[in-house]
């Protein structure tokens, strides 16, 4: 998969999963904008992944829920670069806290960024990608989209990605655009890193492949979704989870047999 021709924004990719999918675009060829809140992490990012290249690389401070930041983000990339290509929408924030608890800012705060913001960059990209002979965008949903505990406002926020990603990708097919949405399980970032070990082992014994997922993993599940190859896929949510969102109970009991033929039974 080449990039050569290409232009991508990712937005949250001064860390982890984004900063991977950045890292997995710029390898392939392609021309990446690193997008995130901090201009210092930006600068940082864009060193550690264009190393010398500086003609392929450039970074910009935006803040995805805020309507002016957006509009400058995508005027910088015009600017500086003349096309869009590829909108990898990956910002995103946790808040996490029971419904009962969950205040109206923690609410407000995950959907601001989470959904709202990933509106704002489809809608401010798409007078350049439409222009594109490969235009692509793919947003960043998440398994928790189907509910988990103490992520209401998360959830939301996911399952909502997940519905404007298949209303973009009835609404632009016209213009040759493919909309597509990856669903990350449980990956090994900095986030997860706090969770506690006890929890960690609760989520990864779930997991039938017996891991964590790496942002690499997401990584290159966006690479194809940009890739000419899947230039007949949209309103697709690919779930990257190594199986954790098959059913738990026949996924467990196949897990405790061993894998044996007849270790399930059917009603």
């Amino acid at each position: 998969m080449q990039f050569d021709d290409r232009v991508a924004v990712v937005t949250g990719s001064a860390r982890g999963i984004g900063k991977a999918i950045a890292q997995r675009l710029f390898n392939a060829g392609a021309t990446v904008v690193v997008a995130d809140l901090d201009q210092d992490s930006v600068d940082e990012a864009c060193r550690e992944i264009g190393s010398q290249d500086t003609e392929r690389i450039a970074g910009f401070a935006c803040d995805v829920s805020d309507p002016d930041s957006v509009v400058a983000l995508f005027k910088a990339v015009k600017e500086r670069f003349q096309r869009l290509d590829i909108l990898v929408n990956n910002a995103g924030i946790t808040r996490d806290n029971l419904f009962s608890r969950m205040t109206f800012e923690q609410w407000k705060q995950v959907i601001d960024v989470n959904l709202t913001g990933t509106f704002l960059c489809c809608r401010h990209a798409f007078p350049m990608v439409r222009k594109s002979p490969a235009g692509r965008i793919i947003n960043i949903a998440s398994v928790a989209a189907g509910g988990n505990i103490g992520q209401a406002n998360y959830s939301a926020s996911k399952a909502g990605v997940i519905g404007l990603t298949r209303t973009l990708s009835i609404e632009l097919a016209r213009y040759k655009v493919t909309a597509n949405a990856v669903a990350p399980g449980f990956i090994d970032t900095e986030m997860t890193r706090a969770v506690p070990e006890k929890a960690r082992k609760i989520w990864i014994d779930k997991i039938p492949v017996g891991r964590a997922g790496t942002p690499e993993d997401i990584a290159e599940a966006v690479e194809f979704l940009a890739s000419d190859g899947a230039s007949y896929i949209t309103g697709e949510v690919m779930e990257v989870d190594g199986g954790m969102s098959m059913p738990e109970a026949v996924a467990a009991s196949f897990r405790r047999s061993g894998g044996g033929i007849g270790s399930t039974s059917q009603g």
